[in-house]
């Protein structure tokens, strides 16, 4: 019994003693030497997978200690399964960060009982987003429309690749809670082939769910010529390049309408999501975020990432576990509404 105790007592020093020593050390302390995971749900060279990589190469200039960050991929169920893990089964230390799915801080919103959903997203630290999206609604001119107001009187037809996608499901939600007259027509390939259609007047307009560098030079010959116009911005906030187009948020004359558009429009905020496990001391949860916003301020990184034509307009890990709190605050009848609108 006697020699039992003392083993019980030397693993508990070995082991328990070591795990509060761990949590004893300052950030820099835990850090020095120290190789970083950064699990990424994506698969190898997608965009998502582009952002992580820029992260990893960037961010370890600014944690004390300067760690190494490699990159893992652990692509599977649109995000689910990395987000799963990093929530169960990473270490929560620190010493393991993720990028998510935009559309995985929701997920549970939408289908409170999707049992794939194995975390609530409120509790995860969310270090922020490298980019935030802001769709456009490029509308052209020949049918008469100066503002989104006449579309309550004339009727469009919109490109757009599905019945899913935010080209129709933001056009519907126009329709009903704001009166519009706007006929999506879907079937195109992607963004680029639904452009096309506008520029070849197959269709009278096109509401994106984002706009990239390369969908704004796509739609600048047609602005500049007169041709079409932006008539509203699917975002939370205005872009600075059209300050005088509202977004669909300001122009709902109903409290219901805006939270709707506000819920819907939480992906876009959440653009490229980093985070860390839920169970992650709060000192290392400080200065990694610290570590994330400084990286994408820096011109190294600023740099190489206008090299690769890769957007840099970040929303901080604040802002976005605020932003959850409020979206998952909201009534369910009100998940209920958007859940029908966006069948």
């Amino acid at each position: 019994m006697r020699k039992g105790r003392i083993i019980a007592l030397l693993a508990f020093l070995l082991f328990g003693g070591a795990a509060i020593d761990a949590r004893a050390q300052t950030p820099a302390e835990f850090y020095k030497g120290k190789q970083v995971t950064l699990i990424t749900s994506a698969s190898v060279g997608g965009g998502y997978d582009q952002y992580a990589r820029l992260l990893a190469k960037h961010m370890p200039r600014f944690i004390p200690g300067n760690p190494t960050i490699v990159v893992q991929n652990m692509p599977g169920a649109d995000g689910l399964r990395a987000a799963n893990y990093l929530y169960n089964v990473a270490a929560q230390d620190g010493s393991v960060i993720g990028g998510l799915a935009r559309n995985n801080g929701v997920t549970k919103f939408y289908t409170p009982d999707n049992a794939q959903v194995q975390f609530d997203a409120r509790k995860f630290h969310w270090l922020g987003s490298p980019q935030q999206e802001i769709g456009l609604f490029v509308l052209r001119t020949e049918k008469g429309a100066k503002s989104i107001d006449d579309l309550k009187k004339i009727e469009i037809t919109t490109s757009s690749t599905a019945r899913n996608s935010p080209a129709s499901i933001y056009p519907r939600m126009l329709n009903e809670l704001y009166g519009t007259k706007i006929k999506p027509v879907e079937g195109y390939a992607g963004s680029q082939d639904a452009l096309l259609a506008l520029e070849r007047n197959e269709t009278d307009a096109h509401v994106s769910g984002g706009s990239s560098a390369a969908f704004r030079a796509r739609i600048d010959p047609m602005l500049k010529a007169g041709k079409a116009k932006i008539a509203l911005q699917m975002g939370m906030t205005r872009d600075p390049a059209y300050p005088d187009v509202p977004t669909a948020i300001e122009i709902m004359p109903t409290t219901e309408g805006k939270q709707l558009f506000e819920i819907a429009f939480a992906e876009q905020v959440m653009g490229r999501p980093f985070v860390m496990p839920p169970g992650v001391p709060e000192d290392r949860v400080k200065v990694l975020r610290d570590a994330f916003d400084a990286a994408l301020k820096d011109p190294e990184l600023l740099k190489e990432a206008a090299s690769q034509k890769m957007e840099i307009d970040p929303v901080s890990g604040a802002e976005i576990n605020a932003l959850l709190d409020r979206v998952y605050a909201a009534p369910p009848e009100l998940a209920a509404r958007l859940s029908a609108m966006a069948k």
